[in-house]
């Protein structure tokens, strides 16, 4: 609808230069696709040829999926901080209607109060607002102000309604090649994601990758990617592209169930949601739950100022089938690493245990205490209760635990040993627990612990009371809740390793003396096995005197085929402080020292074991470097050669660590094979 106003006549001059100006600006239209350059140029070209203070124009944007309204031309450079509804201008009543409207008076238009108020107090005092539309679109509004009443004529209308329809076709037109400027750039991420994900299996570098893609793309302010923690079942934030973050959102967090991140991944669906309170550049968030294979991965999600259109939520779901396939990947190779190294680091302890045992391939022995004792092992086997071994030092307590590992249901597994007393306090939970890179001084690379490389296997905790009393709470943790966490992680982790322990202390008497946790003995002391000493099954030293013999003659390429009976009488009445351990080294350096058939026993090395510079068997007497050495060895026996600690050789003989290693090293004494 035009509002009729008084004629004014217009030279011919004055039609001649508008034309022409309309002319200039059809063909600058043609040629710019940016909607702000075209404004540009529009008001130069209107500048000589008609009247007006103030210039506007409101359009739909499609990439934002909502009417924009830009002032152009104001007097003063001022640009109004009001805001109104559609309803409350005539930029509305013009896209309702698609007539243009002319106020000849702001001061006497009743319709639109506030904007009226607004104008006036910018001196306009009349308005011109004319559709923009072309035969399939209504593109939105154009409208010009004057600060003199009543300034536009019908023919300015008309001349004004010819620039609204070039305006519309140029905008149409840049509009289009934003569109599909859009989406080359949108297929052409889909294409370089895509190499991506062949090309890159880390995973956090991965997600970083795709979220500055996604953000660069969509026209956002942040992106993130959130997956569902195996052992929770918890959304987890794992990558941030955030540059405006203020430090409310960390990689790592756990999202709450409540949030609709997790509302996207339990339906399947994308949720579109504005975020209360929250600035500016990221308030309204499109979470996209990632799918691959009908199993929910995680949810991608990706902020900005303005709405999603159905097109943007569309192309989200695109990117995130993607994504969700590089996530899998990238999940199945991290699974084959971490197995992969678990594996070689299995390989290389198993390794070591074969260069380190004898690899007994049966208990050797017919006495009643040691068939009682192998009745307890088949009995306890099959369960998965915890078994505490007692008995001294040298009596095969690890041999009985890798019996009762054979005789159960998690042969197939590892079975893990750790001497407690053997590994210094301040490592010893690295060894059991294992640790993060970074968690301590020297922790270069990140280390599997005992209990999570003996996974559905066996863990043998040997002198288990040497265990200091601030690790004791974590051990029974594992015990009671089969959780524990690396040194330097928060991540919890299950346990699924059965525990045999075994000492050759009194730890009733050690938790009465407070050296011991009450709750833990408890839990240890499940099943019991009290291992006799040697002295206490006399019956079997014949047979583990010609086990070793046989076994360290086959190892030499030895043949000894005789055992004085006058040597096994001997060997049978020693005491044996040392139990089989000092059997088996006794035998070792039998078959050592025997060159023909017939088996030669040191039975001097039998002899008391107070230094002594009394004559030999051989009647000759002992230099003190024969005494100084039958001493260490004697010690090293004791502790199970167990060098430093506070209960290692070094210790006791009150020597510094050092010095005795180059004690051992001069007298040629090294470190015997172990025989349990």
């Amino acid at each position: 609808m035009i509002v009729e106003t008084a004629a004014r006549p217009a030279t011919a001059s004055t039609v001649h230069a508008r034309y022409e100006a309309l002319l200039r600006l059809s063909s600058t239209l043609r040629a710019h696709r940016d909607t702000e350059e075209l404004f540009r140029l529009l008001v130069a070209e209107l500048r000589g040829v008609i009247d007006f203070d103030l210039l506007g124009c409101s359009h739909y944007d499609p990439a934002k999926g909502q009417w924009a309204f830009c002032l152009i031309e104001s007097p003063g450079g001022r640009v109004p901080k009001e805001t109104f509804g559609c309803e409350e201008t005539p930029e509305g009543w013009v896209n309702e209607y698609q007539e243009p409207l002319v106020i000849p008076f702001t001061d006497e238009e009743p319709r639109f109060p506030r904007l009226m108020q607004l104008l006036r107090n910018e001196g306009i005092r009349s308005v011109c607002a004319l559709p923009l539309r072309t035969a399939h679109h209504q593109m939105g509004c154009f409208a010009v102000g004057s600060q003199q009443p009543d300034a536009y004529s019908p023919a300015e209308v008309e001349f004004l309604s010819l620039v609204a329809d070039g305006v519309a076709f140029a905008m149409d037109d840049a509009f289009h090649f934003e569109t599909l400027q859009r989406e080359k750039d949108r297929l052409k991420m889909l294409l370089d994601l895509s190499n991506t994900i062949t090309s890159n299996l880390d995973l956090p570098q991965l997600l970083r990758a795709i979220s500055g893609s996604i953000r660069a793309i969509m026209r956002s302010k942040g992106a993130a990617v959130a997956l569902l923690d195996e052992s929770t079942n918890q959304l987890r934030l794992t990558a941030i592209d955030f540059p405006q973050n203020d430090g409310h959102l960390a990689e790592g967090e756990i999202i709450p169930d409540d949030s609709p991140s997790v509302q996207s991944v339990r339906t399947g669906e994308p949720v579109v949601c504005e975020l209360p309170g929250a600035h500016e550049h990221g308030k309204i968030i499109c979470h996209v739950p990632l799918i691959s294979r009908n199993r929910a991965l995680g949810v991608l999600g990706v902020g900005r100022s303005y709405t999603f259109t159905p097109d943007d939520v569309a192309f989200l779901q695109q990117v995130a089938a993607q994504v969700s396939i590089a996530v899998e990947n990238a999940l199945a190779y991290g699974k084959i690493a971490q197995l992969t190294d678990k594996l070689s680091r299995e390989k290389l302890y198993l390794e070591d245990e074969i260069r380190t045992e004898l690899n007994f391939e049966e208990i050797v022995g017919k006495s009643s205490s040691l068939r009682a004792i192998l009745q307890q092992v088949e009995t306890v086997a099959p369960t998965d209760s915890t078994v505490l071994i007692y008995g001294e030092t040298g009596t095969g307590k690890e041999l009985i635990a890798r019996a009762i590992h054979d005789l159960s249901s998690r042969s197939k597994s590892a079975f893990v040993k750790l001497n407690c007393a053997a590994i210094p306090t301040g490592l010893l939970e690295s060894e059991m627990f294992g640790h993060e890179r970074g968690a301590f001084t020297g922790a270069v690379a990140q280390r599997i612990g005992r209990f999570e490389l003996a996974s559905r296997g066996t863990v043998f905790l040997d002198e288990i009371g040497e265990i200091p009393l601030e690790l004791q709470p974590k051990l029974l943790r594992v015990l009671q809740e089969r959780e524990f966490e690396r040194l330097g992680s928060s991540r919890t982790l299950k346990s699924d390793a059965r525990l045999i322990a075994a000492t050759n202390r009194n730890l009733a008497d050690m938790v009465k003396d407070q050296h011991f946790r009450a709750d833990l003995f408890y839990r240890l002391n499940v099943f019991p096995i009290q291992l006799p000493s040697l002295r206490e099954r006399r019956d079997d030293i014949p047979l583990l005197v010609r086990h070793f013999v046989q076994q360290f003659a086959r190892r030499m390429n030895r043949a000894i085929d005789t055992i004085p009976s006058e040597t096994m009488s001997v060997l049978v009445s020693y005491h044996w402080p040392g139990n089989i351990r000092e059997l088996q080294n006794l035998m070792e350096r039998a078959v050592i020292l025997s060159n023909g058939p017939i088996l030669k026993v040191p039975l001097n090395d039998l002899q008391s074991q107070q230094p002594t510079t009394t004559p030999t068997s051989s009647g000759k007497f002992e230099t003190l470097e024969d005494v100084e050495r039958r001493h260490i060895l004697e010690t090293l026996h004791a502790t199970d050669w167990i060098v430093a600690g506070p209960n290692g050789a070094a210790q006791r003989l009150g020597l510094k660590r050092s010095t005795l290693q180059v004690r051992m090293q001069k007298m040629g004494i090294r470190r015997a094979r172990a025989a349990e």
